[in-house]
């Protein structure tokens, strides 16, 4: 009877796993990511880095969300040393992202106009069913966020997704950087990125496994003060990087695709968008820590 009794419960199955609205989110970007990467696979043109990243971005999410899935289907989440919650959410965000950049970047890249046959035909479906993808995570990402004043799992909080978008947004920046090394505005610049990114990283690694009750002072105000630091970088970053990207004047006329002076713009635009992401954080770890919910 007891090894009955061992074996049902071995066999139990939470059915709310892929019921709930946030197990259907997941099941909708299951099958979206797959018909993604599928159609895109049978037209065979996915070669070079973009198309290489393109493919990764729709297959890894696939595998993890529908790894998640079994996870929590089959309850075995909670025998993982980490904190589900915060992985969970962590991943939903980046999902968002990286599905977002490749549904712009794809059919940027590999869909001609005008547009013809059926080979274009499925990359422009593949498109669409992965910004559908991008919304479904999204919808993913709302249903699983903190309700105000709730900090039991950080990274569904709105610091702990800025934490997320930063994160991102400086490994895109990391992609653009080509010519900086002779100049030691752009070199400032750089150690900027880099300090960020690998700080707020490991805010994001500890808070996974469960290590910052580890620390020596309270995250709220250690996020605090790193993100008030963080955006003072960030300010000289943003006046710096376009100072010295930008001293020889306008677009060259001889700039092809893979133009430096496209991609020092890009990289303006993303830093300006991290320096609002640390502003935004910012508030919201000063709320944190000043203003507590009843």
């Amino acid at each position: 009877v007891g090894e009955l009794a061992g074996t049902m419960a071995v066999a139990t199955v939470n059915l709310h796993a892929v019921t709930s609205w946030v197990g259907i989110a997941r099941l909708f970007a299951v099958v979206l990511s797959c018909i993604a990467f599928s159609l895109v696979a049978s037209t065979g043109d996915f070669m070079g880095s973009y198309g290489t990243w393109c493919m990764f971005t729709w297959c890894f999410c696939f595998v993890v969300t529908l790894l998640v899935l079994v996870l929590e289907l089959l309850e075995l989440y909670p025998k993982l040393p980490l904190s589900w919650d915060d992985f969970t959410s962590a991943f939903s965000m980046l999902a968002a992202l990286m599905v977002f950049t490749t549904s712009v970047v794809f059919p940027s890249i590999f869909i001609s106009s005008p547009c013809r046959g059926s080979k274009c035909a499925r990359q422009a479906v593949a498109t669409a069913v992965s910004f559908l993808c991008c919304f479904a995570y999204a919808v993913e990402v709302g249903l699983t966020r903190a309700k105000p004043g709730d900090i039991s799992s950080f990274l569904s909080t709105v610091p702990g997704l800025l934490k997320v978008f930063e994160a991102y947004v400086a490994c895109l920046i990391f992609s653009l950087l080509d010519t900086y090394s002779s100049k030691a505005g752009l070199q400032w610049c750089v150690a900027v990125y880099s300090i960020c990114f690998i700080i707020t990283l490991l805010i994001i690694i500890f808070t996974i496994g469960r290590c910052l009750t580890y620390m020596p002072c309270p995250l709220e105000k250690m996020l605090v003060g790193y993100n008030t630091l963080a955006l003072m970088m960030y300010i000289t970053a943003t006046v710096l990087w376009p100072l010295y990207s930008f001293q020889e004047g306008n677009r060259p006329d001889t700039c092809g695709r893979n133009c430096w002076w496209d991609k020092d713009l890009g990289v303006t635009f993303l830093t300006i968008f991290n320096l609002i992401a640390y502003l935004v954080d910012l508030v919201y770890s000063t709320r944190m820590v000043f203003i507590r919910a009843p």
